[in-house]
């Protein structure tokens, strides 16, 4: 079998499967395992697949910039921006995370709401700075770029500092065996940060992010109490979040 056809195949187990076993798989081609591996590594350097130990995983399409971000799947970001919204309760204290989907929950929020929002977003402070009822705190720090957050020293100090009733986080790939993960190591650590500091940690994603992992971990699915997704996924999709225990709303 040639190189290309090994590759596809890797890619095309990875999307029926959701995780590749590199022995199992170099013994069902007659491969050896270092071939296997040395594909795997050339995947994983392409952005096509996340290499974990023994192995591989589907890698996240939401790796792009959040101007790239912000234009691809509007609609469905709306819906569950909609439905978050609803979990928020007059008189909370919410963490809002950076990313296009939280943005249009910020955009959601009723206009008659009562409630702190705490962000280190400028995109989300800048869409409820003329909401009439909720005050926003703004979290200084250096700008990411990449996710239009504040990062660093500066904002970890910040948010040790606050408690909130629930923490609405962003992820790039949600997977049963790596949990919660993102692009940026120091953006991990900042969400970790903040679900330490609120009562709950509530995630949106939609289906390109479930089943998907990047290389960086943010928390397992343990310590993650509910998941806002996208309607009408099949059952062996949401099935391992279900068996975390992990409260899933479909919007």
């Amino acid at each position: 079998m040639l190189t290309t056809e090994r590759k596809a195949l890797i890619q095309q187990v990875l999307r029926r499967d959701g995780r590749l076993i590199a022995k199992a798989f170099s013994q069902e081609l007659g491969v050896s395992e270092d071939t296997i591996r040395r594909d795997l590594r050339e995947l994983a350097g392409e952005g096509l697949l996340q290499r974990v130990h023994g192995g591989a995983l589907p890698a996240s399409p939401a790796v792009a910039d959040f101007t790239s971000r912000e234009a691809t799947g509007s609609p469905a970001k709306a819906r569950l921006g909609r439905v978050a919204a609803r979990l928020i309760q007059p008189g909370q204290i919410i963490f809002l995370d950076g990313g296009t989907t939280n943005v249009q929950l910020a955009r959601q929020l009723p206009h008659d709401l009562e409630a702190t929002v705490i962000t280190h977003s400028p995109s989300i402070a800048v869409e409820l700075a003329h909401h009439p009822l909720v005050d926003v705190e703004m979290i200084g720090g250096r700008i990411f770029k990449h996710s239009i957050v504040t990062a660093g020293a500066v904002t970890a100090e910040a948010i040790s500092r606050v408690r909130a009733d629930a923490y609405f986080m962003g992820v790039t790939g949600l997977h049963p065996e790596t949990g919660a993960t993102t692009g940026d190591g120091e953006e991990a650590a900042i969400k970790r940060l903040i679900a330490r500091q609120s009562a709950e940690t509530i995630v949106l994603a939609t289906r390109e992010k479930l089943g998907a992992a990047s290389p960086y971990s943010i928390m397992p699915l343990k310590e993650i109490a509910t998941l806002v997704t996208e309607a009408g996924l099949a059952d062996e999709v949401l099935q391992p979040f279900q068996s975390a225990s992990i409260n899933i709303v479909e919007g």
